[in-house]
């Protein structure tokens, strides 16, 4: 980091101890996963530490506490200046008391002997009857009850928020009380709001600079030739205008690299700092993420051919309910693929290969139906260098030498962890730049051309593109942390704060404030540069439920707006969604209405239904990982786990169905079914364990459904917990099955985790940020699916190791490829039927509620077994208008049970229906053997199969 001499007009200024943040032992979210570099600091939210106060060697003790108390007062931020005429403190002024507020521009302000020193300003405030206006109240929901206070209309506030703030209490002897330092967002945004350009802009003359920085005292860039190393080539100091700092500079800046250097007051320090910062707009950056580069994205040498027609030649969508989405890594993709060159494995170009084993596998997944691949986070993030060649691996023969269940491999895998080549990423540094680790080289415009050829790529084999984004939070935050970005520019601004001032760390660390303008304008900008540089067709928003649904609407609405005429792109076929969570200070609305579960219906932004997951499997995510549910044994096949007396897991199991029924409705709040107990009720109705809403959508493309993702175990390693040891492998392969036949059969948005159509295991490693190559691996020549290679990562699995270690240590819980490749055409069949029947794929609520019924309901309801019917209607005649031109009617039964089932049912009597077709041709011999009696409405269907009957129209 470059050093400055001191004709810097930033000040140097006496330190004093930094704040600490602390990550959360337990995270109560299944999204979440950070690492630091072993040379960061462990972050901790402790009280201050006691700053020095001058007091009177006559002092009693008390007294000394008091005012030692009073001066770490100074490193809280209890008051909030919420508009340009009021600041909201939650105190109260006896008579005789005055309230005042204290600036100090070069940082100076101490307490000693019961007195402010060191302020250029103090101005007494008065105190407002009217309280805080109902604008300041929705906006910041969380200081309800707050008192307000008023400034002077005099005062330069403009000015005054470049100082070191604090308010205070004065009794009627002149002696401070109670004294607090700021939190400025209200203030800033009524002020210094701005939609004018920010980052760099290209002319053919000229590279222009804009940083919005109002908070600022001086700013300047550093440009320099090359990504690291040398003495930069100029230095210039931007000028500011209402808060936004610029500067003009020649066009042989482009393809520099430049560094801000921000002379700012820091909250967190109570100094004014030199904070050296990319550009939070920065589009390129160097290898050792220290320099923004300077690239023009609209530059013909950075486009692959045909780039900027590609919009006329992706894959059709009709409608968002014709979206089955595949979440995938991109190292996971090709890192171990030996039909990949070297140079490509574990990057951007794999993708652009045409008969790699990956790529095959990803046209075969296309062709049958899977039309968005969602690419887990693709932005700068931390956790992995960008330089390879600081890499550490571990010899794979080495690895392979250690048994299924030995913890020896995990040891060696750990143990350079936080320095090989895999995260999972969800660490942001730079949301608008991608990762240059997935690049053939970092540095340079090679991941802007490669990312480019890889959306290109995926496009022309019939796959759009989903990216994971992740605005809830920043890996970086403070004046010195080398992941800072955005803390650095307007310190105090970007991240959000609770009432003592410091930062909330729900999400795990340093959450973003989605409620204030320009962190909101910053997310809008950063969407639209993804859609319209890189042609990105869908977007998945981590714990999107931190993020207010003001800013998800205003998502859809800017990426919607952008049109193929004007754009380039079709904005309106982007389609967004997200983890809907509800926790931390933004539960139940707590700073603003946010984009959760329950608050979304009616956006059409969908949200991931965990109920349907939690009921197919068992428990949850965070519960006891034996517990079963409707596909795992409950209540049919017990593997031993304590569920209550058989009258409690039948209730468990009833629930389940409901909830299960409910979800493959596409999770719609107001669709009416007949729960286990006979009575007819809403979706909204059924309840889940702690009595929350099972159903909260609205519309279809509201729900995404879901049994697995990248969090948590696949989906084969945790049917291999729940279900009994004692059974085959060939029965959990089945299970596997079945439990994604639910999900690719269901009406709303099916979403599959890479892996699952091959039962892929990650050695039952419950949360594999981390874990390397070893764990993650995907083999797409069918040969392994990973189970079985160590102890899974101690850190978050070892209170498991004991349920892990038996059944890792079983040679019959290892599937053979016979097994895979037969639940890879299993898979594959399951997208065919649901791509060869509209009827699958209802496009609203009141279609779903006409024309899907479920026939195993009531108190008299048939252990284990779903069935769905959907009915169409028929050209000229009244009723339902007709959608399918080939079936006329479709029933899907669902048997969970270890025995074939018989379900006999009235209403679906004297039908035509018939095996579909594809099941008839399949290799699965066990499904070839359900049945359908027109006589009596009997169904029977083998043990844990799903078979999908339709009935062809007459000719």
């Amino acid at each position: 980091m470059l050093l400055l001499a001191s004709s810097s007009p930033c000040l140097s200024l006496p330190s004093v101890s930094h704040l600490h943040y602390h990550l959360p032992s337990s995270f109560p979210c299944p999204s979440l996963h950070l690492s630091f570099p072993s040379q960061a600091t462990p972050l901790r939210l402790h009280t201050p530490p006691p700053l020095s106060c001058s007091l009177n060697s006559s002092s009693s003790v008390e007294q000394s506490a008091s005012l030692s108390q009073m001066q770490n007062s100074l490193l809280y931020s209890r008051a909030y200046w919420v508009t340009e005429s009021l600041i909201a403190w939650n105190v109260d002024v006896a008579n005789g008391f005055s309230c005042h507020l204290f600036g100090s521009k070069n940082a100076s302000l101490t307490i000693a002997n019961g007195q402010i020193e060191g302020e250029d300003l103090r101005v007494e405030l008065q105190k407002d009857r009217a309280g805080l206006p109902s604008n300041v109240l929705e906006k910041f929901p969380h200081i309800r009850g707050y008192k307000a206070f008023k400034l002077s209309s005099t005062l330069d506030v403009k000015s005054l928020l470049k100082s070191q703030l604090a308010v205070a209490i004065y009794d009627s002897d002149d002696k401070c009380s109670n004294c607090t330092g700021l939190q400025l967002p209200g203030v800033l945004d009524e002020l210094f709001s701005y939609n004018g350009p920010l980052g760099a802009l290209y002319s053919e003359e000229a590279v222009s600079l804009y940083l919005w920085a109002p908070t600022a005292q001086a700013v300047r860039a550093y440009i320099y030739k090359d990504p690291s190393g040398d003495d930069p080539i100029e230095i210039v100091c931007l000028e500011e205008e209402n808060g936004v700092w610029r500067t003009k500079g020649p066009k042989s800046w482009e393809h520099c690299y430049y560094v801000y250097e921000v002379c700012v007051y820091h909250h967190s320090t109570l100094r004014v700092e030199k904070c050296y910062a990319n550009d939070p707009y920065a589009r390129g950056v160097s290898s050792d993420g220290r320099r923004t580069f300077l690239l023009n994205l609209d530059s013909d040498e950075l486009k692959p051919e045909g780039w900027d027609h590609l919009a006329n030649g992706k894959p059709t969508i009709h409608c968002f309910t014709d979206i089955s989405l595949y979440e995938m890594h991109i190292r996971d993709f090709s890192a171990t693929d030996l039909s990949v060159q070297p140079a490509f494995r574990g990057g951007y170009l794999a993708f652009t290969l045409q008969d790699s084993a990956g790529v095959l596998h990803l046209k075969r997944l296309s062709s049958a139906g899977i039309s968005h691949v969602h690419l887990l986070p693709t932005f700068q993030f931390a956790g992995v260098d960008d330089q390879k060649e600081n890499w550490r691996f571990v010899d794979t023969s080495i690895l392979e030498s250690f048994p299924p269940d030995s913890d020896q491999q995990q040891a060696l895998i750990t143990a350079i962890q936080n320095f090989d080549g895999y995260n999972w990423g969800y660490n942001p540094v730079l949301w608008g730049v991608p990762k240059g680790s997935y690049a053939s080289n970092p540095n340079g415009p090679y991941r802007t051309i490669e990312f480019r050829k890889m959306v290109k790529a995926l496009n022309h084999i019939g796959l759009r593109v989903v990216l994971d984004v992740v605005y809830n939070h920043l890996q970086g935050s403070g004046p010195s942390d080398e992941h800072s970005v955005l803390d650095k520019i307007v310190p105090g601004y970007y991240l959000r704060r609770n009432r003592d001032g410091f930062i909330e760390n729900s999400t795990c660390i340093n959450n973003t404030a989605s409620e204030h303008f320009m962190v909101e304008r910053l997310i809008l900008d950063d969407l639209v540069h993804w859609a319209l540089n890189y042609k990105i067709d869908g977007f998945r928003f981590d714990l999107m439920g931190h993020i207010m649904k003001r800013t998800m609407v205003k998502a859809k609405t800017a990426l919607h707006s952008l049109t193929k005429e004007k754009d380039g792109v079709d904005g309106s076929s982007i389609y967004i969604y997200g983890e809907g969570w509800d926790f931390g200070e933004v539960a139940k609305n707590g700073r603003g209405i946010n984009a959760s579960q329950f608050n979304l219906p009616g956006t059409q932004i969908g949200s991931f239904n965990d109920r349907i997951r939690d009921a197919i499997l068992g428990g949850s995510p965070f519960g006891n990982p034996l517990q079963q549910g409707f596909v795992t044994g409950l209540l049919l096949q017990p593997n031993g786990h304590d569920h209550g007396t058989e009258e409690n897991a039948k209730s468990m199991l009833a629930a389940s169905m409901d909830h299960i029924q409910i979800g493959m409705a596409a999770n719609l709040r107001d669709f009416v079914l007949t729960n286990s107990k006979g009575e007819e009720v809403k979706g909204s109705e059924i309840l889940t364990y702690d009595g929350t809403p099972v159903a909260y959508a609205s519309c279809p493309i509201e729900t995404i459904n879901y049994v697995s993702a990248h969090d948590n175990e696949t989906l084969f390693d945790i049917v291999s917990l729940k279900t009994p040891m004692d059974i085959t492998v060939t029965e959990r392969c089945r299970i596997n099955h079945l439990a994604t036949s639910i999900i690719a059969l269901s009406q709303g948005i099916p979403f599959f985790h890479s892996g699952d159509e091959i039962l892929r295991s990650k050695s039952l490693d419950r949360d594999s940020y981390n874990s390397g190559d070893w764990f993650n691996r995907l083999d797409f020549t069918y040969n392994s699916n990973n189970w079985g290679v160590g102890l899974p990562p101690q850190e978050k699995n070892e209170k498991s190791w004991p349920l892990i270690k038996p059944r890792l240590a079983n040679p019959s819980f290892k599937p053979q490829k016979i097994d895979i490749l037969a639940a890879m055409e299993n898979f594959l069949n399951l997208l065919r039927i649901r791509y060869s029947s509209p009827l699958f794929r209802l496009k609203t609520a009141n279609a779903i509620q006409q024309r899907v019924s479920f026939h195993n309901t009531g108190p008299s309801w048939f252990c284990g077994v779903i069935v769905m019917s959907i009915e169409d209607g028929h050209d000229g005649f009244p009723g339902l208008s007709q959608l399918d031109p080939i079936y006329s009617f479709i029933v899907v039964v669902i048997n969970a049970s270890p025995k074939e089932a018989s379900f006999v049912s009235p209403a679906l009597q004297s039908r035509s229906l018939q095996l579909h077709p594809i099941q008839v041709s399949s290799s699965d011999e066990v499904v070839k053997s359900s049945r359908y009696e027109a006589s009596s409405g009997c169904f029977v269907v083998p043990q844990r199969t799903t078979a999908v009957f339709v009935e062809p129209r007459k000719t």
